[in-house]
């Protein structure tokens, strides 16, 4: 084990650790081994303290707190993108492919992958490949696992994921967590926030469709506009007469609609 300035030394990447728990733990990242596992939903991490942490979504207990809008989290780390996110605005980390800059260097790494075409988490009972290993973890939850551990508290609905059970609470609480940093205007979700802040800031990067010229504040929504408008995908079926379209609210839309209800008559 090596160890520089007093401290121990990774000899894959070069990076300092404080203590040698801290090094194996480090080390686990290149290596992808996550021994230590959640008992209620299975999520899996390379140091203890990580779970400790993971397992008060569970119980509820949140103790850090922003000092700006008193939001509470569970995860020392989720109040550091919190605030660097949403309060500071800070993105040290920049891309050198494309500019894009980001708070944290964990999610430039990630996002080098769209670039680079790499993914290195694949899972081994698909063989779907992933870009981050969190990704994969995800993957695995939601479509291989029928587990459900995250409940609502208002109405007790369960969820596969504590992301998805967030955005749903926002629904009975109606809360408004992101802030603008340059008017007062709030908004429940982040990705309307980053839309606002493109509309109306001019801050962001917006991604064009290069075949209409439509513009999307995330790429993951140009990536779905393209296969859906312009290759012809159409995932959402009407359960009574079968005809297919782009988005939901298409489908709900013709639900709502004369055409709908003149079917539904005949039948």
């Amino acid at each position: 084990m090596n160890i520089h300035r007093g401290k121990y030394k990774c000899t894959e990447c070069g990076s300092c650790c404080r203590s040698g728990s801290n090094l194996a733990a480090h080390r686990r990242s290149h290596s992808g081994e996550k021994p230590f596992e959640c008992t209620v939903c299975g999520k899996r991490f390379t140091a203890a303290r990580n779970l400790v942490e993971h397992s008060r979504i569970h119980n509820g207990e949140k103790p850090y707190k922003c000092h700006v809008c008193n939001k509470a989290f569970s995860e020392s780390v989720n109040l550091n993108r919190h605030m660097m996110g949403v309060h500071t605005g800070q993105k040290p980390f920049k891309c050198h492919l494309c500019d894009k800059s980001f708070s944290h260097s964990g999610h430039l790494n990630c996002h080098v992958r769209v670039h680079t075409g790499d993914k290195p988490y694949k899972c081994s009972l698909c063989n779907k490949c992933f870009i981050h290993s969190s990704h994969l973890q995800q993957h695995k939850r939601c479509v291989h696992s029928n587990r459900r551990p995250y409940h609502c508290p208002y109405c007790g609905k369960l969820f596969k994921t504590n992301t998805v059970l967030k955005r749903h609470v926002c629904i009975h609480t109606r809360a408004k967590p992101y802030s603008c940093r340059h008017c007062s205007d709030c908004f429940r979700w982040f990705s309307q926030l980053k839309v606002h802040l493109l509309k109306s800031h001019g801050e962001g990067l917006w991604f064009t469709c290069d075949i209409c010229q439509k513009k999307f504040g995330r790429n993951c929504n140009l990536k779905a506009h393209s296969l859906r408008r312009h290759e012809g995908m159409k995932p959402y079926v009407c359960s009574q007469c079968s005809k297919c379209f782009c988005t939901v609210h298409e489908l709900r839309h013709h639900h709502l609609g004369p055409h709908f209800r003149n079917f539904l008559g005949k039948t």
